[in-house]
């Protein structure tokens, strides 16, 4: 999906991102490409190879699969069993390919950024690049299990049906969006805490190292939503830092259900038509304020799918019973794009940029371990919650205005503020020589 602004000076940058980069094909030359087909022959081919390898080198071949079969199983069995568990299928219900999502790949550039950032970080502190390297892993798989679990928490109807198997691939499918950013702090900082205390690390000292990194990650994760099209603002007028997102987005499903692009205004209630918006869809239609509504669902323009693509890029129409008449609109019959909203993607990537190229420089000024992290956890609750105000993709929650996402910012803002006050007064804060320190 090609996102879109209203600005003709930037439309070439966003004409050229897509929600999927590119699809790998369900089969070449004749043959699956996951399954039992190209990759597991490659990783038979690559088994053998690494056999002959090792036992030329003199290992003995029994004691390194004893030691590595279980990797190796647990690859087979993804390439075997989920990947074609999680290929996307035509209007036929045929897979067609895996789809390559630019959330994933912006997701795992910065981890790689974030990484790579820390290690050099790491240097200025006396720390071996292990050290880093051996939290890494710990982190990297904390943050995106507690990001999947905050959202999956928070929007659990979206995940649990009768069906398990369902279930199970909705949960696992992250890479199509659907990571929250506090989630991956509280998971990444758990996991990666775990890993510095088992080991009797500076736990500080390496969360001083750290922090700026998490916001560079934080940053090209965004333009990952970006091009997902999740994490939304408001709408807003039609200006150039507005963003314009085509049919099949968050953005323009949203707008499309609760009745915008058609030009219905719903009751709160959705079984009744406020008021319509003359020269719309809904108006040329004969659609009046006052009549009931029984049905107001987005369906997908079958009459527009095509077979040798996934069923997802099939655009979507509007389907409603009002006043006892079905009433459909075809995606022809539907506006292109969403009404413009705010850039939140780009305005909160702009932010994390910023939090992670200022941290870096206070770090060179403040010596008392932990006052870095704190600081940058302040600073990322402030903006957040900020940022809250300006998205729409969130309810208030416990009967306020207020998001999850801002009521977690003012706990973690409460809680660093207090740590940063206890770190200047106890001697636990106190600067420290900078040791070389490897694990």
């Amino acid at each position: 999906m090609r996102p879109l602004v209203a600005t003709a000076s930037l439309s070439e940058i966003w004409l050229s991102m897509r929600r999927t980069l590119f699809l790998i094909p369900h089969e070449f030359a004749g043959l699956p490409v996951f399954g039992w087909g190209w990759l597991f022959g490659l990783i038979v081919i690559a088994a053998i190879v690494v056999t002959l390898y090792q036992r030329r080198l003199g290992v003995r071949i029994a004691d390194f699969w004893a030691q590595n079969a279980a990797l190796w199983a647990v690859f087979t069995a993804a390439v075997v069993w989920l990947m074609p568990a999680v290929e996307l299928l035509n209007p036929s219900g045929e897979p067609v390919g895996l789809p390559v999502r630019g959330y994933g790949v912006m997701l795992l550039s910065g981890v790689v950024a974030a990484v790579g950032l820390a290690v050099v970080r790491a240097r200025r502190y006396g720390i071996g690049e292990d050290v880093v390297l051996g939290i890494a892993p710990w982190a990297v798989v904390g943050g995106i299990l507690g990001a999947r679990a905050f959202y999956v928490i928070e929007y659990h109807d979206q995940f649990f049906v009768s069906d398990p198997l369902t279930t199970l691939r909705r949960i696992v499918n992250f890479t199509e969006g659907g990571l929250v950013v506090y989630g991956a702090f509280i998971g990444g900082f758990s996991a990666g805490t775990l890993y510095v205390w088992r080991r009797r690390l500076p736990v500080l000292v390496l969360g001083d190292v750290v922090a700026p990194t998490m916001f560079l990650g934080l940053a090209l994760g965004r333009i990952g939503c970006l091009l997902n099209g999740c994490c939304y603002g408001g709408v807003c007028d039609d200006n150039w830092t507005a963003l314009r997102f085509p049919n099949g987005s968050p953005v323009y499903l949203d707008q499309l259900e609760s009745g915008l692009l058609v030009g219905i205004e719903l009751s709160d209630r959705r079984d009744q038509i406020v008021a319509v918006r003359p020269g719309s869809p809904a108006a040329e239609r004969g659609v009046m304020p006052g009549q009931a509504v029984a049905q107001f669902d987005p369906v997908r323009s079958i009459e527009q799918a095509e077979p040798d693509r996934p069923l997802e890029e099939t655009p979507y129409g509007l389907l409603a019973v009002i006043a006892g008449v079905e009433h459909y609109w075809s995606a022809a019959e539907l506006p292109p794009v969403a009404e413009p909203v705010r850039g939140t993607q780009v305005l909160s990537a702009l932010g994390g940029l910023s939090l992670c190229l200022g941290l870096c420089l206070y770090s060179r000024y403040v010596h008392r371990p932990g006052l870095v992290m704190l600081t940058g956890f302040s600073g990322y609750a402030i903006m957040r919650f900020g940022m809250e105000h300006l998205r729409s993709d969130e309810p208030g929650q416990f009967g306020t205005g207020l998001t999850i996402s801002q009521w977690v910012s003012l706990v973690v803002l409460l809680a660093s503020a207090a740590g940063i006050a206890w770190l200047i007064k106890s001697t636990a804060g106190e600067p420290v020589d900078r040791q070389p320190l490897h694990d």
